[in-house]
């Protein structure tokens, strides 16, 4: 049957006046390939996006794997991470002073701008972001983390600092703050163990592990000690960020302060499992991860993947997929948002 051109516009207009602006979170299930027939090679565009900025600064991958945490932990996957300050709402989620440092942000703007102009209205920031980190692990691991990804998510319309702050783990925090924190989260001592590996890449402030700085013997090595205490001296700026992992500190550093240690840098950094022999040595920045190793069950799993790589790449796939499924919370509103910084519209 042909249709007149005026015909097919005015039921184009009618379909658009019936969409709804907004829907509530879990609407719909998430599904591996959810845009094929919605938009065609958007993870393809992800990915490429992801491998030119990896390129240009290997350091954003770390980044990109940092938000997935931070935006999941809090109010589920929904984007809120996103979220720009705003007259309507000051303080989001990036306020919060756990969010410190937080990167990325620009990257995955550019991405949903690439794919609005091929598919208005239709992919959401909150699967651009998982995308994202996915592909940004998969390159830092040269291929060995890797998992498909389930879309269909919502952005949420809500980002709340005092909510950040809450529910995300504090870098000072006990191991018995660490275990009850993911618990709420359903998250095993076991996947604490494993996410907290992907402190192999990406930095931290110094007023982060502050504590560390003056942390006895049997927490932290003393030469690693004093590298830290002179990186966070000299560093620029008021709170200098320091790499998470000894192995990608600079030569002239390292031979200073800690020459043992100088076989043990690479020239790029990589997402593997040094992080847990690091640790095992008390070579690590955060009291969060030196905790690790005060709790029996921790402890043997911090163990487990010093001695076996493939399995830390296998399970950090396998956590990352299930942090990507936390929900919004109940009766949430969501929204395809414009652009990934601002809600599309008022909350009020």
């Amino acid at each position: 049957m042909k249709l007149t051109v005026a015909i097919v516009c005015a039921m184009a207009t009618a379909l658009l006046a019936a969409a709804p602006s907004s829907a509530e979170a879990g609407d719909g299930e998430l599904k591996v390939g959810y845009y094929d027939n919605k938009c065609s090679g958007v993870e393809d565009i992800v990915r490429s996006h992801v491998i030119k900025a990896i390129i240009q600064d290997r350091g954003i991958g770390g980044s990109l794997i940092r938000l997935i945490f931070h935006d999941c932990f809090v109010r589920g996957c929904d984007g809120s991470v996103l979220l720009n300050a705003s007259d309507e709402n000051p303080r989001p989620e990036t306020a919060a002073p756990v969010s410190i440092g937080l990167e990325g942000f620009d990257i995955l703007e550019e991405i949903k701008a690439d794919l609005e102009r091929r598919c208005p209205g239709v992919v959401s920031c909150a699967d651009i972001l998982i995308f994202a980190a996915r592909d940004a692990s998969s390159i830092l691991s040269n291929g060995r983390v890797r998992f498909d990804v389930p879309a269909g998510r919502l952005d949420g319309v809500v980002s709340s600092a005092y909510e950040a702050q809450a529910e995300l783990p504090d870098p000072t925090f006990t191991i018995r703050q660490l275990i009850d924190n993911f618990a709420r989260k359903n998250f095993t001592v076991e996947e604490l163990v494993v996410l907290s590996g992907a402190h192999s890449v990406g930095d931290g402030h110094c007023s982060s592990f502050t504590a560390r700085l003056a942390a006895p013997p049997d927490q932290i090595t003393p030469s690693y000690r004093n590298l830290l205490n002179y990186r966070c001296s000299r560093g620029g700026g008021a709170d200098p960020a320091v790499v998470n992992n000894a192995r990608d500190e600079d030569l002239a550093t390292v031979a200073r302060f800690m020459p043992a240690f100088v076989g043990k840098l690479r020239p790029v950094s990589a997402l593997d499992n040094t992080y847990y022999r690091n640790n095992l040595d008390k070579v690590v920045n955060f009291n969060s991860d030196w905790q690790l190793l005060t709790q029996d069950e921790a402890r043997g799993h911090v163990r487990e993947y010093a001695d076996n790589a493939a399995l830390w790449d296998h399970d950090f796939a396998a956590s990352l997929l299930k942090l990507s499924k936390l929900p919004m919370p109940v009766g949430s509103k969501g929204e395809i948002r414009n652009k990934c910084g601002a809600i599309n519209h008022s909350k009020s």
